[in-house]
């Protein structure tokens, strides 16, 4: 990293456990007199030459990272824990990423120079550790109290008891003026309601606020960050508090109430549950009966997919590329240009593609990937094109492996003439009408994501946004890298961490999809660029499908 420069910023994210197993057959026999006896490092298998090793491994896995691993077999003569003074039965090299992608694999072992180790195999099975239980709610109340002249902007609290006080475990969205309100359905895990302790309490409490969408996405991240077994238990209480939103942040209390997980559930299949909205300081007030009634129409604990549950479960990742040829970018045959491929082979755009690509080309068994540049003139005609491949073949637009991906750019470059202006709506609206063909399947079989690599300032915004809040209702996500020194303001409007995309129109995004990180804050850390753009994506593909109840094509 360059000195006097950005330090890189780190990504925030979790690990997810993956518990390894390991067998191998047919391995060489090394000894005269006796069978090879393999070692899983913790234990040993005596006389077999086709081992299955009761040690799991487990390893915290990370999806924007490349993980490697070497798996390598040993013949133990000796108590000697220093295994160079032991028989090198072969090994095998890989990335978690490939063995989670695959479920389970075979590969033969190999020698240190690469010849096979006899007839040898490896095989590795992955599974994920985790419980991933959620409870789906619908929710909505009934003659709520008026707080300002003739109305009031509700929106309910659910907090968890921990050992520091009441922790806040989810916000609704705020319904406007309106005293019987219906909010959106939503999910929480069970993690995050009751924090593995079923005996404690939960809180629930309403609100009304524009700040709780703006703080519902943090706080949903702590509160979800705790990995936590949860137990079968409907032993929990909950308290619901309702306030009345207020710009200014000073919400006033419409009322609460307290109830098991199993009072909740209670015939919501045919008919809602019905509580009481209590505000304390009215509760000596004379005549008071409430402050309206929270209805419980829908409480449901269900399975919840996770990311490496699709993943493993047979689903594609499917990564597209498109790259910026505009004509800020610079003359690519000066040194000052973004597209100038200095002597050792490298430019900003070349690392971005090797740091993202390296990570996802591991969850498509194809290894091809459709690769488009925007914003230049194209031979033949040399008209303007703001979708076209790179390989010019518009029938086959993939390159193999990023390696592939290296050389169209590589071979394009020369072929086009630099110029603008900066439109992203016809790349994203092209890989949307294919994530929409696989959506229309009813299978989460496929998942698209889109890197778009740029330099500049966004020309066609309104289109950009519409496209991005379409896209949003889709299997598909979008990486935007930006290169270079420019202003990157409308990047960062449209990776909408805080709230939620609008279109020109006012129509919001059904989710974020949308994650920009400038190139040059990470520069020299390919690792960290790949963390923090690709830290988001697992969540996004899980949570999509999940809202579809789509399970995985080859559930476990």
């Amino acid at each position: 990293m360059a000195s006097g420069g950005a330090s890189a910023p780190q990504a925030h994210h979790l690990a997810t456990k993956v518990e390894l197993t390991v067998l191998c057959q047919n391995l060489m026999d090394k000894d005269v007199l006796s069978k090879s006896d393999p070692l899983g490092r913790t234990e040993m298998i005596l006389n077999c030459l086709n081992p299955k090793f009761a040690k799991k491994f487990v390893i915290d896995y990370y999806f924007e990272t490349v993980q490697r691993l070497k798996f390598s077999v040993y013949d133990i003569d000796n108590d000697s824990y220093d295994l160079n003074k032991h028989d090198f039965l072969g090994e095998f090299k890989c990335t978690l990423g490939q063995i989670v992608s695959n479920r389970q694999m075979t590969q033969p072992l190999l020698l240190k120079d690469n010849r096979p180790a006899g007839h040898g195999t490896i095989t590795i099975c992955a599974e994920e550790i985790t419980d991933t239980q959620v409870v789906n709610f619908e929710v909505s109340a009934r003659s709520l109290d008026k707080k300002f002249l003739w109305w009031s902007d509700p929106f309910l609290e659910f907090f968890k008891q921990t050992g520091s006080g009441w922790q806040l475990a989810h916000r609704t969205e705020v319904v406007h003026k309106n005293l019987n309100p219906v909010w959106r359905p939503f999910r929480i895990s069970l993690r995050s309601l009751f924090n593995g302790d079923v005996e404690k309490p939960i809180k629930f409490t309403c609100f009304s606020s524009d700040n709780a969408t703006k703080l519902n996405t943090k706080t949903e991240g702590l509160s979800t960050q705790l990995d936590v077994c949860m137990h079968d238990s409907w032993h929990h209480h909950m308290n619901v508090d309702c306030y009345d939103h207020r710009e200014n942040g000073s919400h006033a209390l419409i009322g609460s109430f307290r109830a098991t997980l199993a009072e909740l559930s209670v015939q919501t299949h045919t008919s809602p549950v019905e509580f009481e909205c209590i505000n304390p300081k009215k509760v000596d007030k004379n005549n008071y009966k409430n402050s309206g009634v929270i209805c419980i129409r829908h409480c449901q604990v269900e399975k919840e997919y996770s990311f490496l549950d699709y993943i493993m479960g047979g689903c594609q990742i499917n990564f597209t590329i498109a790259i910026d040829f505009t004509g800020s970018n610079g003359d690519p045959s000066s040194p000052q240009s973004l597209h100038y491929i200095n002597p050792v082979g490298s430019n900003e755009y070349l690392q971005a593609i090797w740091a993202v690509g390296n990570v996802i080309q591991d969850y498509n068994s194809t290894k091809m990937f459709p690769v488009f540049g925007f914003g230049a003139r194209v031979p033949p005609s040399y008209q303007v094109s703001h979708e076209f491949p790179i390989n010019f073949n518009p029938t086959n637009p993939f390159s193999s492996g990023i390696e592939g991906v290296v050389w169209a750019y590589q071979q394009c470059l020369p072929q086009v003439k630099l110029w603008g202006p900066t439109n992203f709506a016809p790349i994203i609206n092209h890989v949307a009408c294919f994530a929409k063909q696989a959506l229309h399947q009813h299978m989460a079989a496929q998942y698209f994501v889109l890197l778009i690599l740029t330099d500049g300032v966004i020309t066609d915004m309104d289109q950009t946004r519409f496209a991005i809040v379409e896209a949003s209702r889709l299997p598909m996500s979008i990486i935007i890298v930006g290169v270079g020194g420019a202003d990157f303001s409308a990047m960062e409007f449209l990776d909408s961490d805080d709230k939620l995309l609008l279109s020109p129109t006012m129509e919001a995004a059904a989710r974020d999809i949308v994650q920009f990180v400038p190139f040059r804050q990470f520069y020299g850390n390919s690792t960290a660029l790949a963390q923090s753009v690709l830290a988001e994506l697992p969540d996004q593909v899980a949570s999509f499908f999940n809202a579809y109840k789509l399970k995985p094509p080859n559930p476990s």
